[in-house]
């Protein structure tokens, strides 16, 4: 089995990988520092397991896993970690297991035998809630991060980079700029939860869009009525007739 060890601590990642070569079957396919490493290593590897740290800069363990479920086959995690307040008992729960730091030989191997039978609905079950948030001045968790998962593998997109999110029947494109350039990718997530989860952030301007405030500019006339002005967008999307008086509100407001 490929196997991708993931934490900050260079000294950790050695005892996992020692440990791994002890009982044989297994291959170090590569090592990362943080989550955002991690996936970007999972798209070029593909492993089997990863054993992965909880707290890390950048991107944590947590935001990592709800990150990886979306592949279609997803690796099995293992979270390692030295604090034993991370909702353990929910990873009991879901049959998923993890490691207490320094990691003993004994509970490795049980913990890889029951990684094998890890599949996709126990990840999302276990992650759902808790990975690739952060929290507002509220106490409401929001995510860090989009993704989506494209030819090249996972796709992380940064929040702060989206401009508008487009519903489109079943699917969502997300427009989000990259290096100066405007970008969009499809995910699989209804408008309706991103507004709910995104509140604080993004405003509906449409039944078929939300919008990140942060970038909003102003308002321009196009034919059909009323666009947004966005920062690095060059033809925002359109306001409809009902949300036109918040907009405006909303714009005094800015």
């Amino acid at each position: 089995m490929k196997v991708l060890i993931v934490d900050d601590e260079p000294l950790a990642r050695s005892r996992l990988s020692r440990l791994l070569a002890q009982q044989g079957g297994y291959t170090v396919v590569a090592e990362a520092g943080n989550g955002e490493q991690a996936i970007a290593a999972c798209n070029e590897y593909n492993p089997d397991v990863v054993l992965m740290d909880i707290r890390m800069p950048v991107m944590d363990g947590l935001q990592a896993a709800r990150h990886l479920s979306v592949a279609d086959e997803p690796p099995a995690v293992i979270f390692c970690t030295a604090y034993n307040d991370y909702a353990l008992e929910a990873f009991e729960a879901n049959a998923v297991d993890y490691l207490l730091k320094p990691v003993n030989r004994e509970k490795l191997e049980q913990a890889l035998a029951k990684a094998r039978k890890l599949n996709r609905v126990q990840l999302s079950v276990l992650i759902e809630g808790e990975g690739d948030k952060r929290a507002d001045a509220t106490g409401v968790s929001v995510r860090s991060h989009i993704s989506s998962k494209t030819s090249r593998g996972i796709e992380l997109i940064p929040l702060p980079e989206v401009r508008y999110f487009l519903a489109d029947q079943k699917y969502t494109t997300v427009y989000y700029l990259l290096d100066g350039v405007l970008k969009e990718v499809l995910i699989d997530e209804p408008l309706k939860e991103l507004e709910s989860e995104l509140a604080d952030d993004f405003v509906r301007i449409h039944r078929n869009a939300l919008v990140a405030i942060a970038h909003i500019q102003g308002l321009e006339k196009c034919e059909e009525g009323l666009r947004l002005k966005l920062s690095g967008v060059m033809q925002g999307p359109q306001v409809s007739r009902r949300h036109i008086t918040a907009i405006k509100k909303l714009l005094q407001q800015l």
